[in-house]
């Protein structure tokens, strides 16, 4: 018979998944929808960054749904907008019904991200045990089969309305299954020692929660910007084939989903502490030593270990920041969420005034920044917020 503590870490892992699926179940529909609404290339992108842009204005309203609903209530309601999305992209024509669409997506994002890092944190503390990686690693995998899917049914049919109805009834099988089995508990994570109590409102932050809060920002800066600029650095810089150039973003996606599936062994063994601040050091460095000797197999074993190395930094920051309270998760998630909005286009502005050498070494040194961040975090007495909990 399946133990409560995992049939709840299935639920949990079923909303990582269902966030993943979503993304890249819509994002496989971008040239169709650029195509049917005959968007320029600054109008697609416009339109792509509406999601962010409702993500980043999201905070005040992600948390006082938190505080009212707990995590468990807002996780399944932003879960089903998530869905009515897909149905209103399937449904306008109209450029800016597409992007209030979008905007409303991004918002249900940053919600259903709150909401299932507030579980997982939870889950954690319940049963002392880590997990958060393997959950972080499911999103992937959501991503990964929504790809699949998506190939699939573009084979026979070109219809987004039958593309996303049948995501639509993939996304509902996975609230249906994780719902009983969510955590009801609406603040089952005690706050750190020393930490404030969470107030009813919002209010500023502490020292901790900004210092978590960039970290999470460095963090994604650099999840971010390997996605997109890995690729492009292998074409122009080291001058890889057609063949190899993708390979960049695979050896990162790679990378990391197999790290997050062993993370959690690495945090019971020596602490999310140490994992982070050594992950985040062996991002960086081997990213540097691979642009500095130049040349396709180092630049791939480089992004190996920007894979292996992030993996484990933003499910542990998350886990810190709940410690902090709901107020300071929602904030952590908004700044990560920054993170993956502003890194990209900051590596192109680095990399248009100068070359993409340079572009790729900030984002070397934005993985080292993480350990400067995560390095101030320490309570008072000593402790370390980012310590796993005892199990």
């Amino acid at each position: 018979m399946i133990s409560e503590f995992r049939r709840a870490q299935l639920a949990v892992a079923a909303l990582f998944c269902l966030l993943g699926f979503q993304y890249a179940t819509w994002a496989a529909q971008i040239p169709a929808l650029q195509s049917r609404m005959s968007l320029s290339p600054a109008e697609l992108g416009v339109l792509l960054l509406a999601t962010g842009v409702g993500a980043t204005v999201s905070f005040p309203l992600v948390a006082t749904l938190m505080r009212r609903l707990g995590s468990r209530g807002l996780a399944c309601l932003s879960g089903l907008v998530l869905c009515l999305v897909l149905v209103a992209l399937a449904a306008v024509s109209s450029y800016p019904l597409a992007l209030l669409v979008l905007f409303i997506d991004g918002i249900a994002v940053c919600c259903l991200n709150v909401a299932m890092n507030a579980q997982g944190a939870a889950l954690e503390e319940k049963f002392s045990r880590t997990t958060m990686a393997k959950l972080h690693a499911t999103f992937s995998g959501g991503t990964f089969v929504a790809a699949l899917i998506s190939s699939g049914i573009n084979s026979f049919s070109s219809s987004l309305m039958v593309h996303f109805g049948i995501a639509i009834v993939a996304l509902l099988a996975l609230i249906g299954y994780s719902w009983p089995a969510l955590l009801t508990d609406d603040a089952p994570v005690p706050a750190a020692e020393g930490a404030p109590k969470e107030k009813s409102r919002l209010s500023w932050p502490t020292r901790v929660t900004v210092w978590l809060g960039l970290a999470m920002v460095f963090g994604t800066i650099t999840e971010g910007a390997m996605n997109d600029w890995s690729s492009l650095y292998l074409r122009d810089v080291t001058h890889a084939s057609p063949e190899i150039a993708p390979l960049g973003i695979a050896v990162v996606s790679a990378m990391m989903v197999l790290a997050r599936l062993f993370a959690d062994r690495w945090r019971d063994r020596w602490g999310d502490q140490r994992v982070v601040l050594t992950g985040a050091t062996l991002a960086g460095v081997g990213l540097v030593l691979a642009l500095l000797i130049g040349g396709v197999t180092p630049a791939l074993l480089g992004f190996a270990c920007v894979g292996i190395g992030m993996a484990a930094v933003t499910p542990c920051v998350y886990v810190a920041a709940a410690r902090e309270g709901a107020n300071a998760l929602t904030l952590v998630a908004a700044m990560g969420t920054v993170g993956l909005l502003a890194g990209p286009p900051v590596i192109g502005f680095i990399t248009n005034a100068t070359t993409l050498v340079w572009g790729m070494t900030a984002v070397a040194a934005s993985a080292l920044l993480v350990t400067a961040c995560v390095s101030q975090t320490r309570q008072p007495g000593g402790e370390r917020l980012t310590e796993a909990p005892a199990g």
